[in-house]
C-alpha cells in the first residue's frame, strides 16, 4: 500500500481536512457570536445613549471585522479540498450538496458582505439608523451562513430525500427532505448556541483581564465583563438541555456513534452504565479501568433504569468508528460545558453579593476558561465526525470510496504545507488579536478609524448630532 510516514492516502486526507476545518471554525465559531453582540450593543447604545456601549462595540468591531476575514479565507481552501482530496464526493454527491453550498453564498455571504463596510466604517456617513440596519444584517447574514452549512452536514448525517441514478450519484427528489432532516434542527441549535457561548467566554475573559489590569474604573470594561456573565448564566444551561436533547436523536439515527461515544463495547439488557472515565481497548473490545455509574446512561436517555442499549458488539468491526477519539473528545465537550455552568453560577453569586467588580479569583476564572468555549466546539465537532465513520455520507457513502485517487505523498507533503502556512499567516492574525483583546477600551474610540463622512448639518455629523440628543441646539 502506498504510504507516507505510515499513513495512507486516505488517512492523510481526513487529518488535512480535519486539520483545516478546525482552525477554520475557530473563525466563524467567533464572528457568528460577536455579530449579534455587536448588533445588541449598537441597538443598547442607541436606545439608552450609554456610551459606553459604543465604546464596547468600537473596541469589539475590530476584533470582529479580522476574525470574519480569517474565517472566509480559511474557508475557501476547505472548498478547493472538496475537488483535491475529494472529488469522488464531489461528484457523487455534489447534485444535493453543491446547491446548498450555492446558497449560502447567495444569501448568506451576499448579505454579511454588502453591509460589512457600513457596520465598520459606515456610523458617521449613513446615521445611527441605518447603521444599526447594517448591523443586524451582518448578524442575521452570520446565522444564515451557519444555517445552510449545518444543512449540507446533517444531510451528510442523516441523508433522506435522494434517489441514486445509473452513475452511483445522489440525485435530488425532495429538497424540503434534504435541508431538513431529523438531525438539522438539533444540530443548529447546538451550533448556534456554542457559537454565542464561545463568544460570551472570550468576551469575559477579555473582560477578566481588562479588570485584573487595575481598569475597574473603565465603563466599557466592567460593561464587557457584566454582558458576559449574564450571558453564561443563561446559554450555559440552555446549550447542556439542547446537547441533551442533540443526543437523543442521534441515538434514535447513530446508535453507533452514541454507543462509541458512552464506552458501551458490549449491549446491556438490563440497563447501561454511565462510564464517566477509562481507556477503551478498541482491538480486545473493552474499557479497561473502568469508572462507571451503573444504570445512570439509561436514565439519561430516557430509557429507563433497566432499559437495554445496544453496543458495538451488534456492527461488524469494520462498521465501528475510532472509540477512543470520540470517548475522549466527548468527555472534553462535556466536562467544558459543566465548568461552564459553574463558572455562569459564580458569577451570579458574585452579583447577587455585590462584588463582580471586586472578585479577583472570579476574573482570573473567566480569563482562564476565555478560550473554553473554542475547544469544546473543536471537541464537539471532532465527536460527530468521527463519530460518523467509517461514511462520509452516513450508511450511503464510504471515506474510503469517496477520496481522490492520489498517491500518499502527494496529500503527506500538501498536509505539511497547510500546517506551515497556517500557523504562520493565521498565527500572526489571532497575535494581532490578542494584542487588541490587550489594550484598554479608549472613551470615545472610533469604530474602524474611519475618516468622518459628509455632514448635514453646520458641520455636526449625524453621530455628533444623535450624543447631543434631539433637544440639543445645532452650532
Amino acid at each position: 500500500m502506498d504510504t507516507f510516514l505510515g499513513l495512507d492516502a486516505t488517512l492523510l486526507a481526513r487529518i488535512q481536512f480535519g486539520f483545516t476545518v478546525s482552525f477554520h471554525f475557530i473563525f466563524p465559531a467567533i464572528s457568528i457570536g460577536l455579530a449579534s453582540y455587536l448588533a445588541v450593543l449598537n441597538g443598547l447604545y442607541l436606545w439608552t445613549k450609554d456610551a459606553a456601549y459604543r465604546d464596547v462595540f468600537n473596541f469589539w468591531v475590530k476584533i470582529f471585522a479580522i476574525a470574519f476575514g480569517m474565517g472566509v479565507v480559511s474557508g475557501i481552501v476547505m472548498s478547493y479540498q472538496f475537488g483535491t482530496n475529494w472529488s469522488v464526493f464531489s461528484d457523487l454527491a455534489g447534485p444535493v450538496v453543491g446547491p446548498l453550498m450555492a446558497y449560502e453564498v447567495l444569501t448568506a455571504f451576499f448579505l454579511e458582505a454588502g453591509f460589512l463596510g457600513i457596520m465598520l466604517f459606515g456610523r458617521e456617513k449613513v446615521g445611527p439608523g441605518l447603521h444599526m440596519f447594517a448591523t443586524a444584517m451582518v448578524a442575521v447574514g452570520t446565522a444564515i451562513s451557519a444555517t445552510w452549512i449545518l444543512s449540507v452536514n446533517s444531510w451528510m448525517q442523516t441523508p433522506q430525500g435522494f434517489g441514486v441514478n445509473a452513475d452511483g450519484q445522489f440525485i435530488p427528489e425532495d429538497w424540503w427532505a434534504i435541508v431538513f432532516t431529523p438531525s438539522f434542527p438539533y444540530r443548529l441549535a447546538h451550533t448556534l448556541t456554542a457559537a454565542y457561548l464561545t463568544t460570551a467566554f472570550i468576551v469575559g475573559g477579555v473582560g477578566g483581564w481588562q479588570l485584573l489590569r487595575g481598569r475597574v474604573h473603565n465603563a466599557a470594561a466592567r460593561r464587557m465583563f457584566s454582558m458576559a456573565m449574564w450571558m453564561i448564566v443563561v446559554t450555559a444551561p440552555l446549550q447542556v438541555m439542547v446537547g441533551h436533547e442533540h443526543g437523543l436523536n442521534t441515538l434514535e439515527h447513530q446508535p453507533v456513534k452514541i454507543a462509541a461515544m458512552e464506552g458501551h463495547f458490549h449491549s446491556h439488557e438490563d440497563g447501561a452504565p454511565l462510564i464517566l472515565f477509562g481507556l477503551p481497548d478498541q482491538e480486545a473490545g473493552e474499557m479497561r479501568y473502568e469508572l462507571s455509574i451503573p444504570h445512570l446512561s439509561s436514565v439519561i436517555f430516557g430509557l429507563g433504569w433497566n432499559g437495554a442499549m445496544e453496543g458495538l458488539d451488534v456492527v461488524p468491526d469494520e462498521e465501528e468508528p475510532p472509540v477512543a477519539v470520540i470517548f475522549w473528545s466527548f468527555r472534553v465537550m462535556v466536562g467544558l460545558g459543566f465548568l461552564m455552568v459553574g463558572a455562569g453560577l459564580w458569577g451570579l453569586l458574585s452579583r447577587w453579593r455585590g462584588n463582580l467588580y471586586a472578585s479577583p479569583w472570579l476574573w482570573r476564572a473567566m480569563v482562564a476558561m476565555g478560550p473554553s468555549g473554542l475547544v469544546a466546539v473543536i471537541a464537539g465537532w471532532i465527536t460527530t465526525e468521527v463519530g460518523r465513520q467509517p461514511y462520509v455520507v452516513y450508511n450511503q457513502l464510504r471515506t474510503a470510496d469517496a477520496v481522490s485517487p492520489l498517491g500518499a505523498s502527494a496529500v503527506g507533503w500538501s498536509l505539511i504545507a497547510f500546517i506551515v502556512i497556517y500557523f504562520a499567516v493565521f498565527g500572526a492574525g489571532v497575535l494581532y488579536i490578542l494584542r487588541l483583546m490587550h489594550r484598554e477600551p479608549d472613551i470615545g474610540e472610533s469604530d474602524a478609524d474611519a475618516e468622518p463622512g459628509p455632514t448635514r448639518a453646520a458641520g455636526i455629523t449625524p453621530q455628533q448630532q444623535f450624543d447631543r440628543g434631539p433637544s440639543a441646539p445645532a452650532e
